[in-house]
């Protein structure tokens, strides 16, 4: 596996693979790996004779008094899972080659606001601006065929397919089912700021969405559902900051007759903030 920081020897290198015909798929991370992104990989690898994963993380989707300085900076265990795993390269640039004059004072991509500025984007200002800045730098220096992003981040999916379509990326956006521990907890970097009594605590988040979903398939009123997910997340002694019924494909609110449907929710437990979701259809 190649391990590349700057940005000349990454074009070098994929304009060697790319002029052999080979098919090239992205995986961008922010590091502090977990099985959930090494699966992403192995899910590339069926995309594509190529495998890039990335390890930036991203200042530009950080809010202030966000874990920017404490995100875990794992890149020596990163790159020997993604070796591990079958990457062809990683590419994990420093700051500066990503954002020569800071994260906030070049161009910026700007997604819709019915996509970036409800549910986590309300309590996050100008996070998936970040994130859509931050994706469509990496798409323009990999120009992959295929790229590939976990489920958990739904919003975050939504946004990056809207970025793709808006902007013309000849990209196929691959999104893959979330990874979960036996207990139902999604994996997330952000598990390992729990304490083993929070740990214990933090899968009644997925337990919640379930009935949840049970609820709104039975014909209960969404409204209803939302408020009682709500205050049962709260009473497993996390604090819920939204849980919402929308659209699966395009986060809108839910018509009568709308059957491909997401419940999302985030909810803080200590140090952490949790996101799941899940994607069902009422018949």
């Amino acid at each position: 596996m190649h391990q590349l920081s700057e940005i000349a020897s990454l074009r070098a290198r994929l304009k060697a693979w790319r002029l052999a015909g080979e098919r090239i798929v992205l995986v961008p991370t922010m590091g502090n790996l977990h099985a959930g992104h090494l699966h992403l990989v192995a899910i590339a690898r069926q995309h594509g004779q190529r495998v890039i994963a990335t390890v930036f993380v991203n200042p530009a989707q950080f809010g202030p008094g966000e874990d920017f300085s404490r995100y875990p900076r794992t890149l020596e265990a990163d790159a020997e899972g993604l070796r591990s795993a079958g990457a062809d390269l990683l590419f994990a640039p420093p700051v500066e080659a990503m954002y020569p004059g800071g994260a906030t004072s070049g161009t910026l991509i700007e997604p819709p606001a019915a996509l970036a500025n409800i549910l986590c984007g309300a309590f996050r200002p100008g996070h998936f601006r970040g994130v859509a800045t931050v994706v469509g730098k990496l798409f323009n220096l990999v120009q992959p065929d295929v790229a590939v992003f976990g489920e958990k981040d739904w919003q975050q999916l939504m946004v990056i397919r809207r970025l793709v379509a808006d902007l013309d990326f000849p990209i196929e956006i691959v999104g893959v089912p979330t990874v979960r521990a036996a207990d139902g907890l999604a994996m997330s970097s952000r598990n390992g700021y729990l304490s083993p009594e929070e740990r214990a605590i933090a899968p009644a988040l997925y337990a919640a969405l379930q009935q949840a979903v049970a609820q709104v398939q039975s014909g209960a009123l969404i409204d209803d559902v939302e408020c009682a997910t709500i205050q049962a997340i709260d009473a497993a002694g996390l604090r819920a900051e939204y849980v919402s019924v929308r659209r699966a494909d395009d986060l809108g609110d839910p018509g009568r007759n709308d059957q491909d449907l997401v419940i999302l929710t985030a909810a803080r437990l200590g140090k952490a903030r949790l996101i799941d979701n899940i994607v069902f259809r009422r018949d």
